[in-house]
């Protein structure tokens, strides 16, 4: 059976990390002949190459390279488990908690959790992430995540997950709009008007299957990669958003002017924010005590 230290594994599953030998040596704070030793070693333990060093090529992991990263990350994150779990078995949490979140809702429910657990868990570090589905998803199977916080839509199989709150597309008016005089809005009413797109995965699928499920399509005029620009030009009248709904969502933009807010009848989208992690994975207990903070924090917060 191979033998191989954590210290080897600490070191190559830093490299997808980095695209040459001398950054990742930098990283690491070991000389780069110390580190090439350290993959030719973990080469030879495992019988296949692990990765192509060249000069002028940089650094490349073989598929065997990537597979061998992927579970050096997870056998760490084991290790790193087992040590704080004993350490914790006095009742206080203490160790770090990798925290991913999708981008257009961060600003809603992180500051909940990030201000209310430490007065529970004051031991638990929180280190977070914010990105789109497409980031954060590579980031979970590669070890890089405890755990998630993203839409319940469009997601492949393989993760386990936890309910947080529901959700469902709201649409985003001009003030002064007809629309925004009704209590809720059909989307056959919104067909027809200019739409500001937040154009990121998973919303722009789901808001193209919202209208197509109704024999619709929408009249896009601006592709939005970030929230924060769809409710700018809406609170300029240059066009409705949909958006889905949100704790903690004042009904302005960042430069102070206002939105109306409608639900939509009938509704569209209804689905639920939800943590997930590789079904492979199991929760830290750290992981576990920040997952519960969050849903009992943010249902009080919706």
């Amino acid at each position: 059976m191979p033998e191989f230290t954590l210290r080897q594994l600490q070191l190559f599953a830093a490299l997808p990390d980095h695209t040459t030998l001398s950054s990742a040596a930098a990283s690491l704070r070991i000389s780069e002949s110390a580190l090439s030793q350290a993959i030719t070693a973990l080469e030879k333990l495992v019988g296949e190459q692990l990765c192509v060093r060249r000069k002028a090529r940089g650094l490349q992991l073989t598929p065997a390279g990537v597979y061998f990263a992927q579970r050096a990350r997870r056998l760490l994150q084991d290790a790193d488990a087992l040590v704080h779990d004993l350490a914790g078995s006095s009742g206080e949490l203490k160790g770090p908690v990798r925290l991913g979140c999708f981008g257009s809702f961060a600003s809603n429910v992180l500051p909940a959790i990030l201000e209310g657990l430490p007065r529970l868990h004051p031991g638990i570090n929180i280190d977070v992430t914010i990105g789109t589905h497409d980031d954060l998803l590579p980031a979970l199977d590669t070890g890089l995540l405890d755990f998630a916080i993203v839409y319940d839509m469009l997601l492949p199989a393989g993760y386990s997950q936890r309910t947080i709150y529901a959700t469902e597309l709201e649409a985003v008016l001009p003030p002064d709009h007809p629309l925004a005089a009704q209590d809720s809005v059909d989307l056959a009413q919104l067909a027809d008007e200019p739409l500001i797109m937040y154009d990121t995965s998973p919303s722009t699928a789901n808001t193209y299957q919202a209208f197509a499920e109704r024999g619709l399509r929408p009249k896009v005029v601006a592709n939005m990669p970030q929230l924060v620009l769809v409710q700018a030009m809406v609170g300029r009248g240059l066009g409705y958003g949909l958006l889905m709904t949100r704790p903690n969502s004042p009904a302005q933009t960042l430069e102070g002017r206002q939105v109306a807010v409608r639900p939509l009848d009938p509704p569209a989208s209804q689905t639920s924010v939800v943590a997930i992690w590789p079904e492979e994975m199991r929760l830290s207990p750290r992981a576990e005590a920040v997952l519960g903070f969050a849903v009992q924090a943010l249902h009080c917060e919706t």
